[in-house]
């Protein structure tokens, strides 16, 4: 994968050769409030691989220990920074710092089904339940 820079920002990296993702750093510092959300700037831009999407997911020391979360998809044809928000589900603010890890980039591969609009649609045993049918 392909990945440029802009000025000043930090090289992801993967912390570990075995891990799915790749740490995504903040190009400037910045508080988030509780109960409220902030736009971080990374200044990465991505060359994605043919059939694969990039999928933002939290970092698990930030979403367990302090409540802040973040999510997003890159598409195959977006070289565009990567942008982050952070949402602070916590009760106390949150201050980020210039460099630190915000958030992961995982690769997924991506499959592109056709969209066929139908009457009915056929589904497994538990059909449309859904939402808390199968109990705690």
């Amino acid at each position: 994968m392909k990945i440029k820079l802009d000025e000043g920002a930090f090289t992801p990296v993967r912390a570990y050769d075995t891990d799915g993702g790749i740490d995504l750093k903040a190009m400037h510092g910045q508080r988030i409030m509780p109960d409220s959300s902030a736009l971080f700037r990374t200044g990465v831009h991505v060359q994605l691989p043919p059939g694969t999407c990039g999928l933002l997911v939290s970092k698990s020391g930030l979403n367990v220990n302090e409540k802040i979360v973040s999510t997003g998809l890159i598409d195959e044809g977006f070289t565009g920074e990567i942008k982050v928000r952070l949402f602070n589900h916590g009760e106390d603010s949150y201050l980020v710092s210039a460099g630190d890890k915000i958030t992961q980039l995982v690769i997924l591969p991506v499959v592109h089904e056709e969209i066929e609009i139908v009457d009915q649609i056929q589904g497994g045993e538990r059909g449309d339940n859904g939402y808390g049918s199968t109990g705690r």
